[in-house]
């Protein structure tokens, strides 16, 4: 039984894992698509564009784990 249980707990770790993980690349892409494309805004990639979605990418991954542990029912 503790055996199953264990399996199980990894394999949600896994699913958090990777959703956060795609999270992040969907922030990360979705931000610099929108500064790329955006009317009004520079069109240059500068270092701050790229921290800048690099943030958004982690508050998305944040936001991911946050949500996903809530509607499962896992602390952490």
């Amino acid at each position: 039984m503790v055996e199953q249980q264990q399996g199980q707990d990894a394999a949600r770790e896994e699913r958090l894992r990777r959703a956060a993980g795609a999270a992040f690349g969907l922030g990360l892409v979705a931000t610099l698509v929108l500064l790329a494309v955006f009317p009004g805004l520079p069109h240059v990639f500068d270092w701050g564009a790229v921290v800048f979605a690099a943030l958004v990418g982690g508050l998305a991954r944040w936001a991911c784990l946050a949500w996903m542990r809530k509607r499962h029912g896992t602390g952490g």
